[in-house]
């Protein structure tokens, strides 16, 4: 579904992504993982169309979408949870919501995928008529990844979406990514997490200083000594 050749993108002068070569199964959850500045928000906010690559290709369902403006890539299919959520704080949760389906024209659509967001966030059923801004880090977390999913993305793209919430509602939130994807929509995830990222992914990659330095099953992953001993606190035997 998506697949990316040798891209590489810069802050200025500095090459925060530098020819990384990953692909999304369509159907799948892939996790890019990797520690703070490794460059997986570029690598997410490039393939969103925030960031124009220097160089490489990203194809999306057969589309090239490299240097694309992000509604268009949102018209595509493909949805960003962004790192920090960015939720309209001046917002009601409905209104939050709404705007997640502002390229949509199906009335009935998007009442149906309302009705299905209150059935996989209770939360925000509650409290549709209260401001964005005013409810707790989990909330917004799961109002935003609400939000993008009510554009009816193929595939799901989730900066980060674990920072600063309590383990329980972590828990919630990767059980929530589990059935988006059993329900069909394809996930990549950007993760600090790396064993929950790990554990629901089906493959992974690990980036390091812009570079992908290995990739595998999210098992075998999980289970690699080199994983172990940079990401889940483990030592070399």
């Amino acid at each position: 579904m998506l697949n990316i050749q040798n891209l590489t993108t810069s802050y200025g002068q500095i090459k925060a992504i530098r020819g990384i070569t990953l692909e999304v199964p369509e159907g799948k959850i892939v996790s890019l993982i990797g520690a703070n500045g490794a460059g997986k928000t570029t690598t997410m906010r490039t393939i969103a169309g925030q960031l124009k690559p220097e160089a490489g290709t990203i194809t999306f369902c057969g589309q090239r979408i490299e240097g694309s403006r992000p509604h268009q890539i949102v018209k595509a299919g493909l949805a960003l949870v962004p790192e920090g959520r960015a939720i309209l704080g001046k917002m009601t949760v409905l209104e939050n919501l709404e705007m997640g389906a502002f390229q949509r024209n199906d009335a009935q659509g998007i009442k149906d995928d309302m009705e299905k967001m209150m059935t996989w966030f209770p939360i925000l059923k509650e409290r549709l008529s209260q401001l964005g801004g005013t409810m707790s880090g989990g909330q917004q977390q799961m109002l935003a990844i609400a939000r993008a999913l009510m554009s009816r993305p193929k595939l799901l793209l989730l900066d980060e979406p674990s920072m600063g919430l309590a383990p329980i509602v972590v828990a919630d939130i990767f059980k929530v990514v589990k059935e988006i994807n059993a329900e069909g929509t394809t996930v990549l995830i950007v993760e600090q997490n790396v064993k929950q990222a790990l554990k629901i992914a089906d493959y992974g990659y690990v980036l390091e200083a812009g570079q992908i330095v290995l990739d595998g099953t999210g098992v075998a992953l999980l289970n690699d000594e080199r994983v172990k001993e940079a990401y889940l606190g483990g030592r070399k035997h």
